[in-house]
């Protein structure tokens, strides 16, 4: 996991696009990713929980694998993930088994020794925020008053906006988050904030965003997709 401050300068990207939690999704991580058309002078961000409760976790880390050679992509750590590594570190899968962990080792033939050595790198390499000129993206939430490398694990990665939700950021930036699932299925737009995790494990929708024309795009856990 990177603790250091990730910035880039989004003036050189042709477009910055936001993927809410994926949660083992993967046919529709692959619509997504049809339908963006990823080129090399993108930027896109994934904001964490790519593993667990959905069908398919290792197919999803390879395709977020391979999509680091067609664009510029910056994962975030979500709390899924940490709790997957501290199950690998640990030797302990009894918490991570009971929030889905079962649906990752599944996918990997129903054994952890099966998990390939480049995606616990890839987990390893998420980052804990992000940060351009203009936005911030964390996993779940963030103080209000601190900047983003003083900002608590507990805000970061484990609370829900639903039970705490925040003012604007102090420095004034638009803040893309997940990890609050919206049974909806849309997005959740306070104006300073978009929470993008859609529920696709469940009966909602797997988003992609592109945030600043905020065109975009939607697909179910089968596969099939939206756009708006």
């Amino acid at each position: 996991m990177k603790a250091m401050d990730v910035s880039h300068d989004i003036e050189s990207m042709n477009r910055v696009i936001a993927i809410g939690d994926i949660h083992g999704c993967s046919l529709a991580l692959k619509s997504l990713i049809d339908a963006i058309q990823p080129k090399e002078d993108d930027l896109i961000v994934t904001v964490g929980d790519y593993v667990d409760r959905g069908p398919d976790s290792r197919g999803v880390i390879d395709q977020l694998i391979d999509l680091r050679n067609r664009c510029h992509l910056v994962p975030l750590l979500g709390n899924h993930e940490i709790m997957m590594l501290a199950a690998l570190h640990d030797h302990d899968i009894s918490f991570w088994l009971d929030c889905g962990g079962d649906a990752t080792i599944a996918s990997y033939g129903d054994s952890i020794d099966s998990i390939p050595e480049k995606h616990i790198a890839f987990l390893h390499d998420c980052h804990r925020y992000f940060e351009t000129t203009e936005y911030i993206f964390v996993h779940a939430n963030y103080r209000h008053d601190l900047p983003l490398n003083e900002q608590p694990d507990h805000m970061l990665f484990w609370t829900h906006v639903s039970y705490n939700p925040p003012p604007p950021h102090v420095s004034g930036k638009t803040v893309i988050v997940g990890h609050t699932p919206q049974a909806t299925g849309e997005v959740l737009d306070l104006g300073h904030l978009l929470g993008i995790d859609t529920y696709c494990f469940g009966t909602g929708w797997l988003t992609a965003i592109n945030v600043e024309t905020r065109k975009g795009w939607q697909a179910d856990k089968d596969g099939n997709l939206r756009e708006n």
